[in-house]
């Protein structure tokens, strides 16, 4: 068999990662199925620092990237993710990298996006090279995948402190926020890359911030990772709090700067990750709350990956207390398996990884034989007739077995798949289905000799 050179370097840990993925996937399957969760909502990278953004009736979610088997939080480019149902996500890669500004050296940590003026502004902290000390920067992209890049070439602002987080308040003043360990914001020009005076420190007091225990330099819950906006004329600021590990609170205030008055905790110190990060945002009549933890096989502290949950707030506007799960949010609406999807959107994926394809976007790779692709609520209707699908194999292919249910449930259709002579030469193989009716969770299970069997980039079913 051919063996495959990978288009993206990865380090062996991740393929052992979804080996495990697989294989607790598979012994949840035998014990009930309940298991088969949708938190988190990546798996086949890790993932961290969630800053979803609601554009055009679909969430963005930016995430920063946690390099396999890291003892630190080694971190080189920043990731996108979308869906318009809150539980099928799809991957669009990295459109933005340390390597997208010239004078930064390291530590692509935890971003921001915000739409604005027809362009997408992701600030970002890193390293600048020239000092030493973390910067803020801001990249630019009239398209919320990308790719971006650098508005200023040099930093927005730089006081050695990290994540950034923008606010765009009702009258059109947008507000740039950030610290650890203090907290800060500017006022934003409506360019959105530059601003007006200085930096203004806000005043980290108990009663804005909670009273910290057991930390002598800390008198404050805040610790990092604020995330503000505006709801019912109430200004909330959530904020990663205390450390380590870290819990999230908020505080709320009448206007943008303050005065801020604490609130209370939302999510307690809870999962493997000693860090956590915040993202709020409403999505067609509900709310959701983002974060990260280290539930992943392999996954702890500097291998972190993005979840989320549904909450509704309180009568009075207070947030409630919210745990971590692995049912994740419920789905808004279903799927449609009748127009083309992309191959790297997905509910859950064991054992494959996703890479940049030749046709543009992403596509599925490192197939092996009993990975698969879970695909949730798709709506069949009255029938689908046939399965189409655009395939790539350097080997001698294998299987596409298209399952009802469960990854062992009933099979609609088995679709063979060729050698093309190349990982990204593609061509389309088709089948017939039978079945494949109401809305089911779909279930893309692979097949076939062993190491690699053949990339997917697309599919669609037929009426």
């Amino acid at each position: 068999m051919t063996s495959r050179p990978p288009l993206l370097a990865r380090p062996p840990s991740t393929r052992a990662v979804a080996r495990l993925v697989s294989l607790l996937c598979v012994i949840a399957l035998f014990q009930g199925g309940a298991a088969r969760a949708d938190n988190p909502i990546v798996q086949t990278i890790y993932t961290a620092d969630p800053a979803p953004i609601v554009h055009n009736d679909r969430v963005y979610l930016y995430t920063g990237h946690d390099e396999d088997g890291s003892t630190w939080f080694d971190m080189r480019d920043w990731r996108v993710f979308s869906s318009s149902d809150m539980v099928n996500w799809t991957d669009h890669g990295s459109p933005l990298s340390l390597a997208t500004f010239g004078w930064a050296s390291a530590n692509a940590w935890a971003g921001h996006v915000v739409a604005r003026n027809g362009q997408f502004y992701w600030y970002v902290p890193v390293t600048n090279r020239a000092t030493g000390r973390m910067a803020i920067g801001v990249a630019v992209s009239n398209s919320p995948t990308g790719p971006f890049r650098d508005a200023l070439g040099r930093p927005l602002v730089e006081n050695g402190e990290i994540d950034p987080a923008v606010f765009i308040d009702n009258d059109g003043q947008a507000y740039l926020y950030w610290g650890n360990p203090n907290l800060w914001y500017v006022k934003l020009n409506s360019d959105m890359v530059s601003y007006a005076g200085g930096p203004t420190r806000i005043p980290l007091t108990v009663e804005g911030f909670g009273r910290r225990t057991g930390n002598p330099d800390r008198a404050t819950l805040y610790e990092e990772g604020p995330w503000v906006y505006r709801r019912n004329g109430l200004y909330y600021m959530v904020f990663a709090a205390n450390c380590c590990s870290e819990s999230i609170a908020y505080s709320t205030a009448p206007g943008p700067t303050g005065p801020w008055t604490f609130r209370g905790t939302i999510m307690p110190a809870q999962g493997s990750s000693f860090t956590n990060h915040p993202g709020v945002i409403d999505f067609r009549g509900n709310s959701y709350f983002f974060y990260h933890n280290g539930a992943l096989p392999g996954g702890g502290g500097f291998t972190r990956s993005v979840a989320v949950e549904r909450f509704q707030y309180e009568a009075d506007g207070t947030i409630p207390t919210i745990s971590m799960t692995t049912a994740g949010a419920p789905q808004v609406g279903t799927l449609n398996p009748f127009v083309r999807q992309e191959a790297e959107t997905s509910a859950w994926a064991s054992g494959v990884e996703t890479e940049p394809s030749s046709e543009g976007g992403m596509n599925v790779g490192y197939v092996n034989n009993g990975d698969w692709i879970k695909v949730k609520g798709a709506d069949f209707g009255t029938g689908a007739s046939s399965f189409s699908a655009r395939v790539a194999s350097a080997a001698s292919g294998g299987t596409i077995e298209l399952r009802m249910d469960s990854a062992s449930g009933p099979r609609a259709g088995t679709c063979a798949v060729p050698g093309t002579g190349g990982w990204q030469n593609w061509v389309n193989v088709s089948c017939p289905v039978s079945g494949a009716t109401g809305t089911r969770d779909l279930y893309l299970r692979f097949s076939g000799g062993s190491g690699n069997l053949f990339n997917l980039n697309w599919w669609q079913f037929s009426r």
